[in-house]
């Protein structure tokens, strides 16, 4: 770690609240007084906020109302003072349009939460999909000394002895019982045992994908990222959490020390190695432009070039679970295999290099996290697309489609929204065939409104019972991390808002080119410009409340979804709140 002067007891910034001889600072001694607290425990020591994403409403989070005492008691042993600062919960599982409405919600709120607060350094306990991003974004906007606290993923799922994997699992036997295989009674059994403890998907979701990328990136502690919810490692790891980020305000380890390009690098070699979610590029191009570094589309599909994906763990892979995937040695073990491809000399939340962090992983089972002569996929697990479908781009997931669909020209099936999709995917008269491409639009980030995780859609019914599980679906939506299948996601510029998308019509031939990384539809220009002068400018979603705001600030899918107004080097910086 390069040598930069350590913080004395004076110079907190939370002494700027408690130390003057003033009345200001009197009535903040005497509130603090007032909840029981001695001035023996906070003065002249680090404050610490603990951003808490627990709720009732998140079972990702369950174990956050009780886990937060373990990253207190780590602060009380370090000689800190921890303040739980409860955070918007966003709750994958229950939160309606969708969640993704609400991360920047998130990031603006951790972001004023640090920044209003006496406080020195803080502990985000996150790690349901958005929780992670938002609170980082956040986090990196209020610039102070940060670590990373990540839920953990919740224990392999189990249905009459069959391993199942939530989310990965869920849509397979759902068209099971499409197709009337699963009965009644297995349905309720399996929604039972899919998801049998407290922790976010066991997959690789975006809960695991994003976790993992805040590991390589370096703002969690060595192989936090992994270890299952329910393990008393968590425990452990939560205290650790506490001690450290004490040493980390004396140390003055900000996180523009930590979050280099060179870390973003390193977070996308990961990324790929990992089979990671679509959600990753959306996110991590956020993070990245939040920290001032210039991470796009095309870092991660050069990544994908040459960083094969080699760990085993579905929906990519065949078998294995996050589970699986904590005991073969986790994201230190895995990183071991990529030194090639990795920055050694990144500095992370530790105090140390990311190649002295991981000098003593060992991997413990080579089909869980495979050598890289030997990979899962050769490539790795995105690839971005363009063509005159989408200009700025899209993504799609090769590792889990079939591949025959790497390359594939079908007629578009299209749906203008999703009510219409659903109320027709089920009819035994739909008009369509395996070779079809189902397109969705109307569903990014100012259509959808949110871009909703319906980029997955669903294989008309009268296929399944064919036997089909999978085509070629287009979408300016996103997917859950857990899904699968040939879908090409956030298509950009969104319908919504004109994108060549919106001029789409049902029985185009669309060509998917995945080696040569393109996607058009087969219309000529001028059909094209004379769609375009037909098209009328859609209702507005909102008209009032964060919606409008939303809708007037959101950035498209390829620059990560932001709000302009939050995006480093829109103004000058936040000057800190004054104390009078």
């Amino acid at each position: 770690m390069t040598d930069t002067p350590r913080k004395t007891p004076d110079t907190l910034r939370s002494a700027r609240w408690f130390a003057p001889d003033d009345l200001r600072s009197f009535g903040h001694r005497s509130r603090a007084m007032q909840m029981g607290y001695a001035p023996e425990e906070w003065a002249g020591k680090p404050v610490i906020a603990i951003l808490n994403t627990w709720s009732d409403a998140n079972p990702c989070h369950a174990h956050f109302k009780t886990r937060v005492e373990d990253v207190k008691r780590g602060v009380l042993q370090a000689g800190g003072f921890p303040m739980e600062l409860p955070a918007l919960s966003l709750s994958e599982s229950f939160v309606k349009p969708t969640t993704m409405l609400y991360r920047n919600m998130l990031a603006m709120e951790a972001e004023e939460l640090l920044r209003s607060h006496p406080v020195d350094g803080a502990v985000l306990m996150g790690g349901c999909d958005k929780t992670t991003p938002g609170l980082l974004m956040g986090a990196t906007s209020a610039g102070l000394p940060m670590i990373f606290m990540p839920a953990g993923p919740m224990l392999r799922g189990n249905w009459k002895g069959k391993v199942l994997g939530s989310g990965s699992d869920a849509w397979k036997f759902w068209d099971e019982r499409r197709a009337g295989n699963i009965s009644d009674q297995d349905w309720v059994d399996i929604e039972g045992g899919i998801a049998r403890s407290y922790g976010h998907c066991m997959t690789m979701g975006t809960a695991s994908t994003m976790t993992a990328i805040t590991e390589a990136i370096g703002l969690t502690l060595p192989g936090a990222s992994s270890i299952p919810a329910a393990d008393a490692g968590h425990i452990r790891m939560a205290s650790t959490c506490g001690r450290r980020i004490v040493e980390m305000v004396w140390e003055d380890l900000v996180p523009a020390r930590i979050q280099t390009r060179d870390a973003f690098e390193n977070a996308i070699a990961v990324a790929m190695a990992m089979g990671c979610s679509t959600n990753a590029i959306i996110h991590v191009v956020a993070m990245a432009r939040r920290a001032g570094c210039d991470i796009s589309l095309d870092d991660f599909d050069a990544a994908s070039r040459v960083v094969p994906l080699i760990a085993n763990v579905r929906p990519s892979g065949d078998q294995y679970l996050m589970e699986d995937f904590f005991y073969a040695g986790g994201l230190p073990g895995l990183m071991t295999r990529l030194r090639d491809h990795l920055h050694l000399d990144a500095l992370t939340v530790s105090g140390r290099t990311l190649g002295e962090d991981i000098a003593h992983a060992e991997i413990h089972n080579d089909d869980v996290i495979r050598p890289i002569d030997n990979p899962v996929y050769a490539e790795g697990a995105l690839a971005v697309l363009r063509g005159n479908l989408s200009p700025d781009g899209c993504v799609i997931k090769p590792s889990a489609c079939e591949p025959r669909f790497l390359k594939h020209t079908g007629p578009a099936l299209v749906f203008d929204d999703y009510p219409a999709m659903k109320a027709a995917i089920d009819r035994d008269d739909l008009d369509v065939t395996a070779d079809h491409v189902l397109v969705l639009r109307n569903a990014g980030p100012q259509g959808g409104p949110g871009m909703p995780e319906w980029g997955m859609l669903p294989i008309p019914k009268k296929l399944v019972k064919q036997g089909i599980r999978d085509m070629v679906r287009i979408s300016d939506a996103r997917m859950s991390g857990t899904s699968y299948g040939a879908c090409i996601l956030h298509v950009s510029p969104e319908s919504y808002v004109g994108g060549p998308l919106a001029l789409l019509r049902t029985g185009d031939l669309v060509t998917l080119d995945v080696p040569g990384r393109r996607l058009d539809m087969e219309v000529s220009e001028e059909e094209l410009a004379r769609r375009r002068a037909e098209l009328a400018p859609p209702p507005a979603r909102y008209e009032r409340g964060y919606g409008w705001m939303f809708n007037k600030h959101i950035r498209q899918a390829h620059e990560g979804c932001d709000f302009d107004f939050l995006e480093t080097g829109f103004g000058a910086p936040v000057v800190e709140p004054d104390i009078f």
